[in-house]
């Protein structure tokens, strides 16, 4: 995987994914003069350079950690996940990825692994799910997470009731790659 260390400068996008906001963000950010970078002559595309980004994070009061890596860090709580969809996000170099099999393994990855997002299987009941979405809210370093309930079945009414019980999105089991990144990138709003 590539990681925002080894390269010069970024996109929009990529910026958007480290300091967890819109890419319209970071571009009223560039188009302010509050973040240097440049344009790609003869087009709309900003680039920004890291040690720019690293001053406007400081200055900003932005955790550098997210420098770590312009990867969207996912955690994804299930027994049953597909390795087969871990090895697909990750091969696609935006997102890094952990499993775990349980609330205990996943408190422990998650105070290291510092996710974006963490996916919650909703099998063992909504409202077991809903405790655990309330304790990740509880942490005040994992505040920002955004948490995706991973529900049994595609039902509209389920997927209102996981957002009124505090979930940011929700997607459907069995996963489906392009379900799950969508999910990913609604509940984080970011665009490729």
């Amino acid at each position: 995987m590539r990681t925002a260390n080894r390269r010069e400068v970024l996109t929009t996008g990529q910026v958007a994914r480290i300091c967890h906001v819109a890419p319209r963000t970071v571009s009223k950010w560039f188009d302010s003069g509050k973040l240097r970078g440049y344009r790609i002559p003869g087009s709309r595309e900003r680039r920004i350079p890291v040690g720019q980004l690293a001053a406007f994070m400081r200055a900003h009061g932005i955790p550098l950690d997210g420098l770590d890596g312009g990867a969207c860090r996912v955690l994804i709580v299930d027994r049953e996940f597909p390795e087969a969809i871990r090895q697909a996000l990750v091969e696609s170099d935006r997102y890094e990825v952990r499993t775990a099999d349980n609330g205990f393994d996943a408190g422990v990855i998650a105070q290291q692994f510092r996710p974006h997002v963490i996916v919650l299987n909703t099998a063992t009941g909504e409202d077991e799910a809903a405790a655990m979405c309330r304790h990740v809210r509880s942490h005040a370093e994992l505040q920002s997470v955004k948490v995706i309930a991973a529900a049994p079945e595609p039902d509209p009414e389920m997927a209102r009731r996981l957002l009124r019980k505090g979930f940011d999105g929700s997607v459907a089991r069995p996963y489906s790659i392009q379900a799950l990144v969508e999910a990913v990138e609604e509940a984080t709003n970011l665009v490729g």
